[in-house]
């Protein structure tokens, strides 16, 4: 006869049970830890560095492998409702976290180290790193956390358990589609083109003549939105116009729904361009270059060329949420341009991308409903119509619960970047540059007025990594995991 008792003893429920997949989670810091070793290729001098990267890698996949060897005697339950949520934050929390041990053995405070750990993994872009004196192996450290940030940490741990568990963690991360029913095969889907246009944009950078450890670093950071650079001057250090083009394509790659790229690649044109997303990005980028292009022609005296080809470059930089310059600063900017690339950076990518902001979907969801709003209080009140809009080669059904939603996620959006800005002008600095920057974060975009540097307050550093957090997360899954664990823990001093 069964014993009872002992199966519940050995069942992993709640936190255990959280804590269980965490620890599963140490060995992929652990791996991302020991890549950037690949440095030594490029430079055999860093081999004592690399110390600093080896025994934490090492150290974290050992220490994860003991953890989970132990954990194999129990029974994995489901994760209760809301614990996803719990886990995905955590995942996230414990990744910086752990993240930031090989910059603390390279001399970093603990402050400048979580937020470029945090920069790297939401792919933003903001540094605190003197990139002229940086030693390579961190350079290529900091474009690794890009590339694993940008495809997300639930499809690097979707192999390691169950399917149905994957896509909750994928979609409380924030993601709403999947390119194929089965989330493993789109975890592959996805990192296979992820991989293939980084390589393709490796070859194309060394081709026009970017050394190899530069194109790597900025194929990386281009296709992962996160415009980590190589040089303190970014892309304008090359002062090469094919440079500036491939970036700009590799950035609207990146941009881009990873669903519309499977689409392109099945050749299924037409549901490409009937895409909302895609006739939103053009319509931004489109008004937005021919106005920037304006500003910059009539305000700095240059050449149709010179103007289209700066505000071409910054507006995809700042739409696709990169952060990647062609110009030295934005201190002398047309106000027009100045405007432009923050109000770009607010509105965002594609979702399903690699890149932050409020998201053309629901920005396009924001203009259809006001059309469908107006349409509705001009018709008989007895007319009754079904909302569609065309999203991913398919006729969706619009319901108002969505469209409720919707506009709820961009008011605390608007909110928040307030905010965020309210605490950068405590410092002193103006409205148009505290919102430039904050945008910056929150949109994880990476441009910057110059005010989140190195020699800035740690007030302001903490400000920036918790908007690049929050910016990346998109705030739900971060309020209700708090509140979980906050319930939790009240429900457990009651008893």
């Amino acid at each position: 006869m069964q014993d009872t008792n002992t199966t519940d003893i050995k069942k992993l429920i709640g936190f255990k049970l959280i804590f269980s997949y965490l620890t599963m989670f140490m060995i992929v810091i652990g791996i991302i830890m020991l890549m950037p070793l690949i440095a030594l290729f490029f430079d055999i001098s860093e081999w004592q560095l690399s110390l600093n990267f080896a025994i934490p890698g090492l150290s974290l996949i050992i220490i994860g492998v003991l953890f989970q060897r132990y954990f194999k005697q129990f029974e994995k339950s489901q994760l209760a409702r809301h614990q996803d949520a719990v886990l995905v934050v955590g995942t996230w929390v414990l990744g910086i976290l752990l993240s930031t041990i090989p910059m603390l053995l390279l001399g970093y405070s603990f402050t400048h180290a979580a937020f470029e750990i945090t920069s790297g993994y939401s792919t933003t872009g903001l540094s605190v790193v003197d990139v002229t004196n940086a030693p390579k192996i961190l350079l290529l450290y900091r474009s690794f956390l890009q590339f694993f940030g940008g495809v997300g940490f639930v499809l690097v741990l979707t192999s390691a358990i169950s399917d149905k568990l994957g896509m909750r963690l994928y979609q409380a991360e924030g993601h709403s589609d999947r390119l194929v029913p089965n989330l493993l095969k789109s975890g592959q889907i996805i990192m296979r083109i992820y991989v293939f246009y980084i390589v393709l944009g490796i070859l194309f950078y060394v081709l026009f003549g970017m050394p190899l450890f530069d194109a790597i670093n900025h194929s990386i950071s281009a296709v992962a939105t996160g415009g980590f650079s190589t040089k303190s001057a970014s892309i304008g250090f090359y002062q090469s116009l094919e440079i500036e083009i491939i970036t700009i394509i590799l950035m609207i790659l990146g941009g881009t729904n990873f669903f519309v790229h499977l689409l392109l690649f099945r050749k299924k044109f037409k549901d490409v361009f009937s895409h909302i997303e895609l006739k939103v990005f053009a319509f931004i980028a489109v008004v937005s270059i021919i106005f920037g292009t304006i500003s910059v022609m009539q305000q700095l005296q240059l050449t149709f060329g010179e103007s289209l080809r700066i505000s071409s470059f910054q507006l995809i930089s700042s739409i696709t949420g990169t952060g990647y310059q062609n110009i030295s600063g934005f201190t002398n900017l047309p106000s027009t341009l100045f405007f432009l690339i923050i109000l770009t950076m607010i509105l965002g990518a594609g979702t399903g991308s690699t890149a932050g902001g409020i998201k053309q979907y629901r920005i396009g969801l924001m203009v259809k409903s006001q059309y469908w709003q107006i349409k509705d209080m001009l018709s008989h009140k007895k007319t009754v119509r079904t909302k569609f809009i065309n999203r991913l080669g398919k006729k969706m059904v619009i319901e108002q619960d969505e469209i409720t939603q919707n506009y709820m996620f961009i008011t605390t959006y608007i909110v928040i970047l307030l905010i965020g800005a309210f605490m950068i002008m405590l410092y002193g600095y103006t409205f148009e540059d505290s919102l430039f920057e904050f945008a910056s974060a929150l949109g994880t975009v990476g441009l910057s007025v110059g005010i989140l540097n190195a020699n800035a307050p740690g007030f302001l550093l903490w400000t920036g990594t918790f908007g690049m957090f929050l910016g990346r997360l998109e705030f739900y899954v971060i309020f209700i995991a708090i509140s979980k664990v906050a319930l939790d823990i009240t429900r457990k001093q009651v008893v």
